[in-house]
C-alpha cells in the first residue's frame, strides 16, 4: 500500500497575494493606510490632460499596461505614477517608466564599515523581486537615507517597494531601504 503525501512547504509555489489581508479584501487594507485611494479621479497624461476615468487608484499598479480603459490612441501607454493627493492615475510611454534614481527611507546597512563612512560604495541592487540585481552605486545622504543610481536603468520602479543591496563580488546582503519619491 502506497503512502500519498501532500505537498510540503518547499514544494509549495511561492505566493505573490497578500495572503494576511481578512477576507481577502486587500482594498479595504489600503483604503485604510492610505484615505482616498478608492475614491474616484482623473487618468491623465504626463501633461495632466484627461484621457479617462478611474475607479480608485488603489486599482492600478506602477507599470501596468492592460485595463486602463483608454481606447483610441495610436502607442500603448503605461501606468507611470500614481497621485494619491490628486487621485490621478498618470500614463504615458513605456520609456517614461524607467529610471536610473532610486531614493530610498529607512536603510538598514549591514556592512562591516558606517554607512556615512563613505561618499559612495559599489553594490549590486535589486529593485524588482522577479528580477536580478543591477549593478549600482549607493549614496548615503544620512544613515537613514540614500539614493541608489542604477547603472542601467529599471522600469517599473515605485515608492513603497524594497531595495536589497548586495556586495557585486558576493551573494552577501548589505543592507537595504524603501523606495521613496524623489
Amino acid at each position: 500500500m502506497a503512502i500519498k503525501y501532500g505537498l510540503g512547504v518547499a514544494d509549495k509555489p511561492d505566493s505573490q497575494d497578500i495572503c494576511f489581508v481578512p477576507d481577502g479584501n486587500y482594498a479595504a487594507v489600503i483604503e485604510k493606510l492610505h484615505p482616498g485611494s478608492a475614491q474616484p479621479g482623473d487618468i491623465v497624461d504626463q501633461q495632466g490632460n484627461a484621457l479617462g476615468r478611474h475607479n480608485g487608484i488603489i486599482h492600478y499598479t506602477i507599470g501596468q499596461r492592460r485595463g486602463l480603459g483608454i481606447g483610441g490612441l495610436t502607442n500603448p501607454i503605461y501606468v507611470v505614477r500614481l497621485d494619491i493627493d490628486l487621485k490621478q492615475v498618470i500614463v504615458g510611454p513605456k520609456d517614461m517608466l524607467a529610471t536610473r534614481q532610486v531614493p530610498l527611507k529607512e536603510v538598514n546597512w549591514l556592512g562591516d564599515e558606517p554607512l556615512t563612512s563613505k561618499t559612495e560604495w559599489r553594490i549590486a541592487a535589486k529593485v524588482r523581486s522577479t528580477r536580478p540585481p543591477k549593478d549600482a552605486i549607493l549614496r548615503p545622504i544620512s544613515e537613514t537615507e540614500a539614493v541608489v543610481e542604477l547603472m542601467m536603468a529599471e522600469e517599473g520602479v515605485a515608492p513603497g517597494q524594497a531595495c536589497v543591496f548586495y556586495d557585486p563580488d558576493s551573494s552577501r546582503v548589505l543592507g537595504g531601504g524603501w523606495i521613496t519619491r524623489g
